[in-house]
């Protein structure tokens, strides 16, 4: 796996032609967007005229119908077992409908409606899949990726990512237990390093970050954690680790946001509550349900640590409690099913706040369960020191807490052949929104909204507010 099976943009000075790739890809869309809309009208029309033609037996065609449009929308908008569980609705609908009315010479209408739903699902999917031409960058120099050979469970070594990036002219510094990462990726830039790469988890990718946006450097997100939470929101394919090192070579470049949590830079997130509670106890390894059960039962009480943080909202309104404040360099999209737990941006320049209510021992359920607002700057008050999940890693934070956003600090590269963008900067929330984000596509219209380096702005004319999270 030294090599990258992947074609590479051609560096400085090459064939790289990046307004072209951009209009290349938007008459892809263009045309993927207007396939989905042709087959979900043919699936449409198919089991209309059955309806009607055969009334009232063709009533069951119509049902089998829109149960298979129902699933192939799910599985175009629905991630993971959401996804799966929509395609066997769609695979069931046919199967059934087979069943129920092949001896009725519907065979052939229902095989039509099966070869129309995979046409409108496979160009869905293509219409919405995040693809971004990054503008082009020098390539370094002397680029430097720091492994971390216990992430993920050894997942560069199982790679072999310290050959490829040895391959590739990347110099290659493996940590070792007891060292100083700061300190390693600092030393490594005072001897010349003008690109640093992390292949490592998101606590480690924030600690290579701040370095990077302080040296005014590129940095690189090399997907070798667990579950590279970072990686997918920059538009990095986290399946694709040795591939994400072209990152180095001949990558694009786009400028996004850090964040800091009393002076310390995170990446991701900060989470204060019962969650951050939970992993500082000793058996949260081991025992993550129970623990997290028994942290919730005493976080929760009168006297627990999450009644005692006190926080504001953007309207003023002072309030205590709360069973989860999370705080992310810029905001998480937590409803609707496209890329939900992702940020359709990292580029907005502000923090997203989601607060979690608990249950207020005196006053009882709170009105609303959850709530989510933007703001440049956060602060969060407590008695004592707060327990912290910062990027998944257990802290303590003194008081106040104090969250601030730090924008455009730091440039990122990314391989040419990686997504760019994450995977809810494009998908809109609802079928509704999706089947009028498909006809905008299909004629013309927008698509995402990813900005580029430096700018506050589109990077070219594909892209707009479509899945945007609501606040």
């Amino acid at each position: 796996m030294a090599g990258s099976p992947h074609p590479r943009r051609p560096a400085e000075g090459g064939q790289c032609d990046p307004a072209g790739m951009r209009r290349h890809l938007g008459r892809r869309r263009r045309t993927v967007a207007a396939v989905a809309l042709a087959a979900a009208a043919w699936v449409t029309a198919v089991s209309l005229e059955a309806a009607v033609s055969d009334f009232p037996r063709g009533l069951l065609l119509l049902a089998c119908g829109a149960l298979l449009a129902a699933g192939v929308w799910e599985g175009v908008l629905r991630r993971g077992w959401g996804r799966a569980a929509g395609l066997a609705v769609a695979g069931a609908a046919v199967t059934g409908g087979a069943w129920l009315l092949m001896d009725a010479g519907y065979l052939r209408t229902l095989i039509l409606l099966g070869v129309g739903a995979a046409v409108w699902y496979a160009a869905a999917r293509a219409a919405f899949r995040p693809a971004v031409v990054l503008p082009s960058a020098d390539r370094p120099r002397r680029p430097v990726v720091v492994i971390n050979p216990r992430s993920g469970n050894g997942r560069a070594a199982r790679v072999g990512l310290a050959a490829a990036a040895r391959d590739r002219g990347i110099d290659v510094l493996e940590l070792r237990p007891g060292d100083d990462l700061a300190a390693v990726v600092r030393s490594a830039v005072e001897r010349g390093a003008d690109a640093v790469g992390m292949a490592g988890g998101d606590g480690s990718q924030g600690v290579v970050a701040a370095v990077a946006a302080d040296a005014g450097l590129p940095y690189a997100c090399i997907p070798a954690g667990t579950r590279n939470h970072f990686a997918v929101d920059l538009g990095v394919d986290r399946s694709d680790v040795v591939g994400a090192l072209d990152a180095l070579v001949d990558g694009g470049e786009r400028v996004v946001d850090l964040a800091e949590v009393n002076g310390r830079v995170f990446v991701n997130n900060v989470s204060l509550g019962v969650y951050a509670e939970a992993v500082q106890r000793d058996g949260y390894r081991a025992a993550k349900v129970l623990t997290l059960l028994d942290t919730v039962r005493t976080s929760l009480s009168e006297r627990g640590g999450s009644q005692a943080l006190r926080w504001t909202t953007p309207g003023g309104r002072d309030h205590r409690g709360a069973a989860v404040i999370l705080v992310g360099n810029n905001q998480y999209r937590l409803a609707g099913a496209a890329g939900a737990g992702t940020r359709p941006a990292v580029d907005e320049g502000l923090l997203g706040v989601t607060v979690v209510d608990g249950l207020d021992v005196r006053k009882g359920p709170r009105r609303r369960a959850w709530r989510q607002w933007t703001t440049p700057e956060f602060r969060v008050d407590a008695t004592s020191p707060v327990p912290a999940g910062i990027d998944g890693e257990a802290a303590m934070l003194g008081v106040p807490v104090t969250f601030r956003v730090r924008p455009a600090a730091l440039r990122v590269r990314i391989a040419a052949h990686h997504p760019g963008a994450s995977p809810s900067a494009i998908e809109p929330v609802g079928a509704l929104a999706a089947l009028r984000a498909l006809a905008r596509i299909a004629g013309g219209g927008a698509a995402r909204h990813v900005r580029a380096p430096g700018l506050r702005g589109p990077a070219d004319g594909t892209m707009d507010e479509a899945g945007r999270a609501a606040t």
